[in-house]
């Protein structure tokens, strides 16, 4: 993929962009950014903060009859 860049100080309200002949009379995607690395934020996918829930909204709801251990045998045993 062929890109153009350009970078222009104090931008004025209109901006004017050449397109280069091999890109003419074709769908184009523009896309403005700031320049200015202050106003970037660089975000670290891997830097999500874990998501805590309250389970207490639960807490005494279930009422379980029976033997939760066999229970969970009979669900695993499906997948066999």
């Amino acid at each position: 993929m062929k890109a153009v860049r350009k970078i222009i100080e104090n931008a004025p309200g209109t901006i004017s962009i050449d397109v280069p002949d091999e890109m003419r009379n074709q769908k184009l995607e523009v896309i403005l950014l700031s320049a200015d690395e202050s106003q970037v934020q660089q975000i670290d996918p891997m830097d999500k903060p874990a998501k805590k829930y309250d389970f207490s909204d639960f807490f005494g709801k279930l009422q379980w009859q029976g033997d939760a251990v066999a229970e969970q045998r009979r669900l695993r045993d499906e997948w066999e």
